[in-house]
């Protein structure tokens, strides 16, 4: 039985960290799992940039509010989840995600929590389990599950290489030069088509 696992920022929606850089006018907050492999190191970095500038939760929600899937993805899932099991595994968080779930159609998703102070401020936060995406592939292959998994980052390798089929999708040119023996692909069409026939080959 098969379980597709995908990523959700840069393959469904766009990047939240990426929008919210552009609405708060703080360009170094552009910075992503695409450029920085330490995810822990990232999100300490940004923290830290939030508390400077004196932002919280409320301004980050006012822009999630405002970001729309990319064009296609609500259409892909629909598709995808016609003949497979879907989970989107990400490194975001609960209280991000929520608007663009419910954009989605609710699909499952798994991923952290953040640690809020009264005023708004984050104060931290919850990553679910070390290593996230590798090891929640790791735990639905040892229930019986074949996965196939898809991203765009750095932070997607490990399931991808893990997975019976794995695929990067609208990634970097650094990282698809770098794991040259990954199939790469661009458009929703020819990842269903990649599923599809991973499915096909028992």
């Amino acid at each position: 039985m098969y379980i597709t696992c995908l990523d959700v920022e840069g393959v469904l929606v766009p990047e939240i960290w990426i929008a919210f850089a552009e609405a708060s006018g703080i360009p170094e907050l552009k910075k992503t799992t695409r450029d920085e492999p330490d995810y822990d190191k990232l999100m300490r970095w940004r923290l830290g940039i939030l508390k400077e500038h004196g932002l919280g939760l409320k301004e980050i929600q006012a822009t999630i509010e405002k970001i729309d899937p990319l064009p296609g993805a609500k259409e892909f899932l629909d598709e995808l989840r016609t003949f497979s099991q879907v989970i989107l595994i990400s490194d975001t968080f609960t209280e991000f995600a929520a608007p663009l779930m419910k954009k989605l159609g609710y699909p499952t998703l798994f991923c952290n929590s953040l640690e809020v102070a009264d005023d708004g401020e984050i104060t931290g936060f919850k990553m679910r389990v070390e290593q996230s995406k590798l090891t929640t592939v790791k735990a639905l292959q040892s229930i019986g599950f074949e996965t196939i998994a898809s991203g765009d980052s750095y932070n997607d390798l490990g399931m991808i290489q893990a997975s019976k089929a794995g695929f990067l999708f609208r990634s970097t040119d650094k990282i698809k030069a770098d794991y040259p023996q990954i199939p790469a692909y661009e458009t929703y069409e020819e990842l269903l088509g990649a599923i599809k026939k991973a499915m096909d080959e028992k």
